[in-house]
């Protein structure tokens, strides 16, 4: 959410920001929210000045009385109603307006990094960088779920019969295998630095609509029907609400924490051909990352990030790359994204498995996330990334490491996690 002194005196750079967007309907909302705050500050300034006015003639009614002069205190007293009344409805119009302001507020997209490309979807998103080199075997690679199937480990039938569609049973070893990846990528973290955590599996509304837009929101979040509850899409979402309205001393400065937890998507749209198998579903596993940061260490802390998952990655033998997303295909709360991609052999292109973002103090100006600094409080800067989501994550993982037989390779750095199997037949 942006600052409100800041849409006030930079309208054309908000304007701006929308049309990179490719929100153009929002255009009118940035004069209306100014028309609507300027009403507001006035109201306030109303209310406050006859909140002093009924002050300093309560104290003059006060001694009116212990002089005797009943009759003129009488009619200052009848002044303190009126002024009492025209306060009362004063109150009630701040509250409206102020509420009528967050409410466009809300909407209004982030101001995005200069360095993101502007473009209209994802196809406008610009490589950055390759790591590990795309191969083609020579035998053909089946669909993943015909990779799992084959080894026993993937059970899709029974599991639309018990949940529906978009739900899977793990079997065996590509159950165990889906276990190692998570518990190998959390210790990955754990030596990198960060702290580990699992959080809340559910967050209460006010979390839910300080860490995402309203268009989020209503294509992913599950709703515990009679609760003030959602089921998690992904746990950046119940790690940055852990520090929801808090003051945090700037010397504990940067948070780091990596945090496992399931996640429940209702992934609204469309389904193509390839998102078929445990590619798009609806429940699902996730090791992630968040840094709360200073404002300043924000870019620093984005690159860190997403390397991680790139590194991480290699140590797995998949080869990835690096997208810099445009301008539209960026959730309105963020300042600047990098997906990474791995490479599938068998559609022989990369595929998405995992996003970085940087949301400046959007999230913390919701959330009410300060700190307390030298020169006083400010928001703090969020951010988030993916280490590994599973069992998407294993379509990758099998792809690249297929044999021809259709056993599957277990690399060097997995094998501790696999009770040192090196190969799953």
């Amino acid at each position: 959410m942006l600052d409100i002194k800041f849409v006030r005196e930079n309208p054309d750079i908000v304007k701006e920001n929308i049309k990179n967007k490719f929100q153009d309907k929002k255009l009118s909302l940035v004069d209306e929210v100014i028309e609507l705050d300027l009403e507001s500050r006035n109201a306030k300034g109303e209310a406050d000045s006859l909140r002093a006015e009924r002050n300093t003639i309560s104290k003059q009614i006060g001694g009116l009385m212990a002089q005797g002069k009943k009759e003129e205190a009488e009619l200052l007293k009848k002044k303190v109603t009126e002024f009492s009344a025209h306060l009362a409805q004063l109150e009630v119009k701040e509250v409206e307006l102020a509420e009528k302001v967050k409410n466009i507020m809300m909407i209004l997209p982030n101001i995005i990094d200069p360095s993101v490309p502007i473009g209209k979807d994802d196809s406008d998103n610009v490589e950055v960088q390759r790591y590990g080199e795309p191969f083609v075997p020579e035998f053909e690679i089946p669909y993943h779920s015909e990779i799992m199937e084959k080894l026993k480990g993937l059970d899709l039938d029974s599991a639309r019969k018990v949940a529906g569609n978009g739900f899977y049973y793990l079997m065996g070893d590509i159950a165990r295998l889906h276990s190692a990846v998570i518990s190998y990528a959390r210790d990955f973290m754990i030596d990198r630095g960060f702290t580990y955590c699992i959080p809340p599996y559910m967050i209460r509304s006010d979390v839910v609509t300080g860490v995402m837009s309203f268009a989020e929101m209503d294509a992913m979040m599950y709703k515990i029907e009679g609760e003030d509850l959602y089921l998690i899409g992904t746990s950046e979402h119940s790690m940055i609400g852990k520090f929801i309205d808090t003051i945090i001393d700037e010397e504990e400065l940067p948070h780091t924490l990596t945090s496992y937890s399931p996640c429940f998507r209702k992934e609204k749209g469309a389904h193509g051909i390839e998102e078929r198998g445990v590619y798009r579903i609806h429940q699902f596993e996730k090791q992630e990352m968040i840094v709360v940061c200073k404002p300043e260490d924000s870019k620093t802390w984005f690159d860190v990030l997403w390397k991680n998952t790139v590194d991480l990655f290699c140590t797995l033998d998949i080869p990835v790359r690096t997208l810099e997303c445009c301008s539209d295909d960026l959730a309105d709360l963020k300042v600047k994204s990098i997906d990474v991609e791995a490479w599938s052999p068998r559609q022989q292109k990369y595929f998405e498995v995992g996003s970085c973002s940087n949301l400046g103090d959007a999230q913390a100006r919701r959330l009410k996330i300060r700190v307390n600094g030298e020169e006083g409080k400010y928001f703090a800067h969020t951010l988030n990334n993916t280490v590994v989501a599973p069992p998407r994550m294993l379509i990758a993982f099998l792809e690249n490491n297929l044999n021809e037989d259709g056993s599957i390779r277990i690399p060097e750095a997995l094998r501790p996690y696999m009770g040192g199997k090196d190969v799953i037949r």
